[in-house]
């Protein structure tokens, strides 16, 4: 399937789970879609880039190793994904990528996330954090800034300024997110 293909493709991708799981099922199954899946999420003023970003987040979902030849490519570019559908599975696979380096199993993701890629995600959370987005990417982009703090001992002083500064004017997800990092933090 040809780039221009699997554009078309997407067009036949929708809110559904069902759909969406579909699509990152065939992209698992043909692995060389994932680079063109790339190329079309990149484009970042197509609304065409926004169903690429659900399905590259399911398939990242599904089997986020399939990510690790690509982790150069993504990570260099997913801080121009601007449109908010895109930003959100965007800002979630970053959490995927996180929890996977920090989880307690064994998994291809701890050797493969190298520091470069961890400081571009590191640098996207902040801007979603302090930009005007909506909440989920800023709950991602918390969980995964704290896990990365870990090991990065500048983040959570940051973070605590960020979280601090923005509590009274956010939503209550917002709230109930940064109230369970701050305490986090804290211990």
């Amino acid at each position: 399937m040809t780039t221009k293909e699997l554009y078309e493709e997407l067009n036949y991708v929708n809110h559904s789970r069902e759909k969406r799981l579909y699509y990152a099922n065939l992209v698992i199954d043909n692995p060389d879609l994932i680079p063109k899946l790339l190329d079309i999420l990149f484009m970042v003023d197509d609304k065409i880039s926004c169903r690429a970003a659900w399905v590259f987040e399911f398939m990242c979902g599904e089997k986020l190793e399939t990510i690790i030849l690509y982790l150069d490519q993504f990570t260099e570019q997913m801080h121009r994904v601007h449109l908010d559908p895109a930003v959100r599975p965007v800002a979630k696979v970053c959490e995927y990528l996180a929890k996977a380096y920090y989880g307690n199993y064994e998994t291809l993701i701890k050797s493969a996330l190298l520091p470069k890629h961890k400081e571009k995600i590191v640098e996207a959370c902040f801007d979603w954090m302090i930009n005007d987005e909506k909440v989920a990417p800023k709950a991602y982009s918390m969980s995964t800034l704290f896990l990365f703090g870990k090991d990065i001992d500048w983040i959570y002083p940051e973070l605590k300024i960020i979280l601090e500064r923005d509590f009274q004017t956010q939503s209550a997800a917002f709230k109930a997110r940064a109230r369970q990092i701050l305490k986090k933090i804290n211990k």
